[in-house]
């Protein structure tokens, strides 16, 4: 009976650990933005919600009103508000839609679209009313 050994692919194990930390990190900018928000009053609502649509990173609750997050992390402010395409825009839209349904308003929920980058450093800035809004 033969016996063969196989050695790890180091490059699987490379792109398998690269996708571990992009997820965890992913994680982590999410919290940091949440805490932003509740330092600003705000109530959590739902994280990582997912509708037919698509996937809404935060929702929170200002006052009467509901904030659909979109958080994006990467070395710079700038290269995180880079990656926000139009395509991923009309997904979080059709999402935040589906979302609104549930409310007592429906669609007259007043609501806005946020986008949160976080840095390098951890630092968080909130472009607030980012795809219009109330």
């Amino acid at each position: 009976m033969q016996m063969t050994i196989t050695q790890p692919d180091p490059v699987l194990d490379g792109t398998a650990r690269r996708n571990a930390m992009n997820y965890h990190a992913g994680l982590a900018a999410e919290d940091i933005v949440a805490r932003t928000y509740a330092a600003r009053g705000c109530a959590e609502a739902a994280r990582r919600w997912r509708g037919r649509g698509g996937e809404i990173d935060l929702i929170v609750r200002d006052g009467d009103g509901i904030v659909f997050v979109e958080v994006k992390k990467s070395r710079t402010h700038a290269q995180a508000i880079q990656r926000v395409s139009r395509r991923q825009m009309d997904r979080i839209c059709m999402a935040a839609s589906e979302y609104v349904g549930s409310e007592p308003r429906g669609a007259l929920t007043p609501m806005r679209f946020d986008v949160a980058t976080v840095d390098q450093m951890g630092q968080v800035q909130v472009i607030a009313n980012a795809f219009g809004g109330w």
